[in-house]
């Protein structure tokens, strides 16, 4: 096979070692080093003396990371690869070997890059990744205090949609002082919920002992300190992508994209299009697109494989709020294919037309424009017209369809 990296080196990383191997025109060497930031710094300039270019090694967990960062200062050209894709053949199997097949498919060109984004996108990435965890703690959070209501037959949830909302945290507050009169608990009830009375009076009626008011009031004061943690951290990642606020505000017009979810896409995919050559690219490497199983010369079903979690999470979450508008052509998109497919397949097609928009918006400067929910009557008028035609004529009824202009 074509050489086509004259110096490159390969590089098995493990938690507290890496065993890193070299071949040059002149000669191959073998060497292994600690994980310490001091010591990659010596095992770069050990690569840097037998004049390395490109450097590849494994994803493997978070332990690449540290590498990176180190050789990324050198100036190497950096190459991480998916573990599966780069799998030796079953045999003897040491971290050497490992280090070398590494370097042998790099020297060839068989290995296929990850993309990793530049030091200012991964902060970014961290900081969007980190707060959506925290509102993950908050919503759990949440659900610990509705069980905890639940064993002191409490039964808020049952009527209020919110049980820590502004009506049913006074609530709670009070029963944490030590308030069990129902009536006097559902006379706090704002809004909507004040039609709700005599449903709320029977609710409150429950069992509050010591310990749940000392628990309630321990998830109450976590959930204020994870808010003053979401507030602190929706500042810094506004801060840091200030310079992207013109796109954010295009993909917040995006029917089910709320601010956070613009924000957290856009940190996951970045704001340059050109490291995608196509939008089908772009679906690709997020995998939420169909994948390819044919065998025989037969299709199976093919899923959508395991990409990036973080942007899956966003888009379908967004797919899903689609879903719930009115009038909306991905509103009309989803129930169209949930009738058929089911709801999962449905939310993963409307998360893959809304990434497809956004490569689209983002390249091109475009904003969102709905189609309209009448979009797949409008587009193919006769197979809408035709089954209904059907249906009255097999009722007895003698129809004539005349178009308006």
């Amino acid at each position: 096979m074509q050489v086509v990296v004259q110096r490159g080196a390969g590089l098995d990383v493990h938690k507290k070692t890496v065993v890193a191997s070299v071949q040059t025109p002149e000669a191959s060497a073998l060497r292994t080093y600690g994980t310490m930031t001091g010591q990659l710094r010596e095992m770069g300039r050990w690569l840097e003396s037998q004049g390395v270019t490109v450097v590849a090694m494994e994803s493997t967990g978070p332990y690449w990371k540290p590498v990176y960062n180190v050789l990324e200062e050198f100036g190497f050209e950096l190459v991480v690869c998916n573990a599966q894709h780069i799998k030796a053949v079953p045999g003897r199997k040491t971290d050497a070997k490992d280090a070398e097949w590494i370097c042998d498919l790099l020297r060839h060109g068989l290995v296929r890059p990850s993309f990793i984004p530049t030091k200012e996108e991964r902060e970014r990435r961290e900081l969007t990744r980190y707060r959506r965890r925290v509102i993950q703690e908050r919503a759990r959070e949440v659900n610990r205090i509705q069980k905890v209501l639940e064993g002191a037959n409490i039964k808020l949830g049952s009527v209020a949609t919110d049980v820590i909302g502004v009506s049913g945290r006074q609530m709670i507050e009070a029963m944490i002082t030590g308030t069990d009169d129902p009536k006097v608990l559902a006379a706090m009830a704002k809004g909507r919920l004040k039609n709700k009375q005599d449903d709320l009076e029977q609710a409150l009626v429950g069992m509050v002992g010591a310990h749940h008011r000392l628990i309630l009031g321990e998830m109450l004061g976590h959930i204020d300190e994870l808010d003053a943690r979401i507030a602190r951290l929706d500042k810094e990642v506004a801060e840091r992508l200030s310079p992207f606020k013109a796109i954010i505000e295009r993909l917040d017009g995006i029917t089910g994209i709320g601010l956070r979810a613009a924000q957290d896409i856009l940190a996951e995919i970045t704001a340059d299009m050109s490291r995608f050559t196509t939008a089908a690219h772009l679906a690709s490497w997020a995998k939420l697109c169909p994948g390819t199983n044919e065998s025989a010369g037969k299709r199976r079903t093919g899923k959508t494989g395991k990409g990036n979690v973080w942007l899956r999470a966003a888009l379908v979450e967004a797919a899903r709020a689609a879903a719930r508008s009115k009038g909306t052509y991905l509103g009309a998109q989803y129930h169209r294919i949930a009738a058929r497919r089911g709801t999962k397949r449905a939310a993963v097609a409307v998360a893959h037309t809304i990434l497809v928009a956004i490569y689209h918006m983002i390249k091109r400067g475009t904003d969102w424009q709905d189609l309209g929910a009448d979009y797949y009557d409008r587009r193919n008028k006769q197979a809408t017209v035709r089954p209904l035609l059907k249906r009255l004529e097999g009722m007895g009824c003698h129809v004539t369809v005349d178009d308006v202009a």
